[in-house]
């Protein structure tokens, strides 16, 4: 319908071109309503507006009534009481309608809740009348949509978006209330689902969590294509700590976000007037967000492997790449959930290697540090943030964008030493520890005020997340070479890395158990003991956000503490 536009304004402008009289007054407003509805579908908001105001006035022309200057709600209550002719109220209130979609796509909820009774009113008295009793003559032009259909429409989009706000507002009661009437109003499925996945948030937010859980389900089964419902029950299975569901909400996500037509503007009243022109609320977009498939898929890969179910998180992981691989749109690059490339290549790589494909992982890896290679800066200073921050922006965002490359590259010889280990190549593993290690050192930390000086494990803190990533590869890489020492026999240089690597990384279990069995294999029994009692009795809670490709492998795995105690008992038996 929207060709039509050219032809209507052509109509309007010889109509308009002329004195108002109340016999053209039908034809004028029936023209002016279907050149504003067709405008507002194509967001000409001004336009509208502009066309609106110069109507009312020539309708009021008509009556003698003079234009007032009053605020929105003064000025229609004031015209609709003052107009005395049935026929010309009647034309005013169908370009009320009009006024009131422009409100509702500017969300301005004050005007329109001033106005409720009057929008009530007109909603009452035009609910029934059609297009034909509207025009009242064949000489009028068809109307581009119902008035009774666009009132039903704004009716539910208005409580939606009424909803939408009070919920941000922290008013979920109230919203509950004003979304009660709206799930039973006729609309099209689409908006009956957002008034569901209203309700569910709302019940979200007032503790009530499976209730929410519910309503989505009611808004998906009401509109299986209402994504944002399938994703904000994502996100109550993750505050409930329910792993298994979410990961199967992640997967049905997934595959609706898939659908060819997920991706295409949901339209209505025969392709008309789009929602996302009526539904401009920021509120209401806010929770009408989610992530791209990619983004999806790369949560749903992590979940999997989080959860021990390796073999599918690998799947995910290689659909990932090859999707990225061949994305010729640049959508990948656009997509801000998703981890830069390197980094989905190393966390991609862990996965393998959980699942015993350590050669798959090397692949990998080798690619994380070809790609790097000629980007490696020759040192990286990380400063504390001062006060000074917005005007050393930029020099701040390259050193991280440098402190990135140099973690990636380490982080792809850590992972090789970690398979190399695993295929009990040790000469190898050594090699690439070793590698990882020659990278960490070229990396400096910078207090305000003081000067450049190597970083250590008492500079770590929760808001220095570049130094908790540093101090833990460094801890890892110490640990894995001294432990291939250790299978090696080279018990001096494997006490020195192990010792080391509790020292940049305290937590490191690996390395507490190997460093105990060093001193014991030293004949430094006693030593060997305390270190295997206090690595029993630390935290081994992860940091959060730590990335998969920082875990620590199970290097501790060859040594069984029940043969450990053993050795402690007989040590001292009594």
């Amino acid at each position: 319908m929207l060709f039509l536009l050219p032809e209507f304004h052509k109509l309007l402008r010889k109509i308009q071109g002329l004195p108002p009289i109340e016999d053209h007054a039908h034809l004028e407003v029936c023209v002016v309503y279907n050149v504003c509805l067709l405008s507002i579908a194509l967001s000409h908001m001004s336009e509208v507006e502009q066309l609106l105001t110069q109507t009312i006035e020539r309708v009021l022309q008509i009556t003698g009534v003079e234009p007032m200057a009053a605020s929105p709600p003064e000025f229609w209550r004031t015209v609709l009481t003052s107009v005395e002719n049935n026929a010309i109220t009647s034309f005013l209130q169908t370009l009320l309608c009009v006024q009131w979609a422009i409100w509702l796509v500017n969300s301005a909820l004050e005007t329109m809740e001033a106005l409720k009774e009057e929008l009530s009113s007109v909603s009452l008295e035009m609910q029934h009348m059609t297009s034909e009793e509207m025009r009242m003559s064949s000489n009028i032009p068809l109307l581009v949509m119902e008035p009774r259909n666009l009132l039903e429409l704004l009716k539910i989009c208005t409580l939606i978006t009424q909803g939408a706000e009070m919920l941000k507002e922290g008013r979920s009661a109230e919203a509950l209330t004003v979304l009660q009437p709206a799930s039973s109003l006729p609309a099209p499925r689409s908006l009956v689902a957002y008034t569901h996945l209203l309700t569910g948030s709302c019940l979200a937010h007032t503790g009530r969590p499976q209730m929410a859980l519910l309503c989505f389900r009611k808004a998906v089964e009401t509109d299986f294509q209402c994504v944002c419902a399938q994703y904000q029950s994502v996100l109550i299975f993750r505050s409930l700590g329910n792993t298994h569901a979410e990961i199967e909400m992640l997967r049905l996500l997934h595959s609706t976000l898939m659908l060819p037509s997920t991706n295409e503007p949901v339209t209505i009243s025969d392709q008309l007037l789009p929602l996302s022109v009526l539904l401009q609320s920021q509120a209401l977009q806010s929770l009408l967000s989610v992530p791209a498939a990619l983004s999806v898929l790369h949560s749903l890969a992590q979940k999997c492997v989080l959860l021990s179910r390796v073999s599918e998180g690998v799947e995910h992981y290689l659909d990932l790449l090859a999707a990225i691989h061949y994305d010729d749109n640049g959508v990948c690059s656009q997509d801000s959930h998703l981890p830069r490339l390197p980094e989905l290549h190393l966390e991609a790589g862990t996965s393998l290697l959980m699942a015993e494909r350590p050669v798959d992982c090397i692949t990998l890896c080798d690619e994380v540090i070809t790609t790097t290679a000629e980007l490696l800066p020759e040192h990286v200073v990380l400063e504390e943030p001062g006060e000074e921050v917005e005007a050393q922006t930029k020099s701040t965002e390259g050193e991280q964008d440098h402190a990135a490359i140099l973690f990636w590259t380490s982080a792809a010889h850590l992972l090789q030493g970690h398979c190399y280990c695993h295929l009990q190549n040790w000469k190898q593993a050594v090699v690439h520890y070793t590698e990882c290690i020659n990278l960490l050192v070229k990396v400096q930390f910078k207090e305000k005020g003081g000067q450049p000086q190597v970083p250590t494990s008492d500079m770590v803190n929760e808001k220095r997340k570049d130094l908790q990533i540093l101090q833990r590869m460094k801890g890892l890489s110490f640990a894995g070479r001294g432990i291939a020492f250790a299978q090696m026999d080279h018990l001096r240089q494997s006490l020195r890395d192990l010792q080391l690597s509790l020292q940049a990384y305290p937590e490191c279990v690996g390395a507490g158990l190997w460093c105990g069995e060093v001193l014991w294999r030293l004949d430094r029994k006693q030593e060997a003991a305390v270190i295997w009692e206090k690595t029993w009795n630390m935290s081994t809670d992860l940091a959060k956000n730590t990335p998969l490709y920082l875990w620590e492998p199970q290097f501790g795995s060859v040594l069984d503490s029940a043969e450990l105690r053993l050795r402690i008992r007989d040590l001292d038996p009594n």
